[in-house]
């Protein structure tokens, strides 16, 4: 499933690895979003991109268009060997719906990642790829670490020159020992989003960004809004689990403002049922209330940030939990009281956009995948509607489908936590990646 790129020669290094658009938390990226189960996506890649190069499918299968092998080796075995050659992994997934050792031995221990990475990720990468990238260089314990955050769409620029020139000149210095200065590029390059669809890259030193603003913009269930101060008086409002779900919206933004960064939500919330799924989503809307989409990874029609959480996985982690980025156990299911109000904090993908004044920010809240609202996207043999191929299946509407309210106010504050980035210029010099600008003119 990853683009994991490794190669391995002599000194100086014996490996560097460069994951690009890679998924790493066999539980968190790839099976269970927030604790739901997200195999929409399994069904058909499982099938598609495993099954057909599996080895014994023989002249059955693809020829290699530069070789001309068969790209699932010589050997042509009968459909009832292969099926016993391999796993169905979608009742393998189900069978595991906590983070135990099924997932843990398929996740790496970060402490143990020494070797030199380069880690290039999607801004569109929302229920896949994204957040692999942004933990393995926070948590990994190299200490030669690099952080690329690109735009466009899942295969674009991979392949195009700047893309293969970053890798190679990587893999130059620590594998060929070439002296290209690699080391002097910044530790962090962003291509920053605007909401015409272009990208401009800029150099940065960490993540998240240590001139960020954390900023929160608060819920008010009596007018639907975002506020920068919560209302005094505790008030909530409710809507049907499985139904089109409540959009907080803000005022128009004074000024040009930039989002770049990790997300999180503080929520109150309570449920009918004994469990309640949440589905956030962040997306932003023009000064004539048009919203604003992307084509990025695979789906033409994706909003800034998706963010999920099944309340009974509401339990943190409080060595791991940032205040941008909660980290759930997922170790114990912990029902809900049908009518008892409780918190939650959900993690949402980071996300990077340049918002121009008049614009407007809205908070999604509901107990289904996010659909923007027009026709479907085909894209191979997916049907995107705003969340990529990753839907959530097998929730039982006795249990998901009740009705959830939403509080805010008072002693129940609920409130998204963004990334403000100032618009003050950082203290990295862009001559640093004058060969990577140069490839882009």
């Amino acid at each position: 499933m990853n683009q994991w790129i490794v190669a391995s020669m002599q000194p100086p290094h014996l490996a560097a690895i460069c994951p690009w658009e890679g998924a790493a938390d066999f539980y968190r990226d790839m099976t269970y979003h927030g604790g739901i189960p997200s195999l929409a996506f399994w069904k058909v890649w499982y099938k598609a991109q495993v099954m057909t190069v599996q080895h014994g499918v023989g002249t059955r299968g693809y020829v290699d268009s530069e070789t001309g092998e068969l790209v699932g080796g010589s050997e042509t075995l009968s459909e009832e060997e292969l099926a016993k050659n391999r796993v169905d992994m979608e009742p393998l997934i189900k069978a595991h719906p906590l983070d135990d050792d099924f997932h843990k031995e398929r996740s790496p221990d970060w402490s143990k990642v020494t070797v030199p990475i380069l880690s290039c990720g999607n801004w569109g990468s929302l229920g896949l790829h994204l957040r692999g990238n942004t933990e393995g260089f926070i948590r990994s314990a190299s200490k030669e670490k690099w952080l690329e955050i690109h735009g466009k769409e899942h295969w674009t620029v991979f392949y195009a020159k700047y893309g293969v020139a970053l890798q190679k000149r990587f893999f130059d210095y620590y594998l060929k020992g070439i002296n290209n200065g690699w080391t002097d590029t910044p530790r962090v390059l962003l291509w920053i989003r605007h909401v015409d669809g272009t990208y401009k890259l800029r150099a940065e030193n960490e993540w998240p960004l240590k001139r960020t603003q954390w900023t929160r913009l608060y819920l008010n269930p009596v007018n639907c809004s975002l506020n920068g101060r919560p209302i005094k008086t505790e008030r909530n409002i409710e809507y049907e689990a499985l139904g089109e779900g409540i959009t907080f919206i803000s005022e128009p933004l004074l000024e040009e403002t930039e989002i770049t960064g990790p997300l999180a939500a503080r929520l109150f919330i309570s449920s009918s049922t004994t469990d309640a799924d949440l589905f956030l989503s962040l997306r932003a809307f023009s000064s004539d209330m048009r919203e604003v989409h992307f084509y990025d990874y695979l789906d033409p029609h994706t909003p800034l940030s998706h963010g999920w959480l099944r309340c009974s996985h509401r339990r943190l982690n409080p060595k791991l939990s940032k205040e941008w980025r909660p980290y759930h156990t997922h170790d114990r299911i912990e029902p809900l009281k049908p009518g008892k109000v409780y918190g939650a904090k959900v993690e949402l993908w980071p996300t990077c956009v340049v918002l121009p004044a008049g614009y407007r920010l809205a908070l999604t809240i509901r107990g289904k995948d996010y659909d923007y609202g027009g026709p479907p996207a085909k894209t191979g043999v997916f049907l995107m509607r705003g969340a990529g191929p990753f839907l959530h299946e097998d929730r039982p509407t006795e249990i998901y489908g009740g009705k959830v309210k939403i509080y805010g106010g008072g002693k129940r504050a609920s409130y998204i936590l963004l990334p403000i980035v100032p618009p003050e210029k950082n203290d990295i010099e862009m001559k640093k990646v004058d060969w990577l600008t140069e490839l882009m003119k």
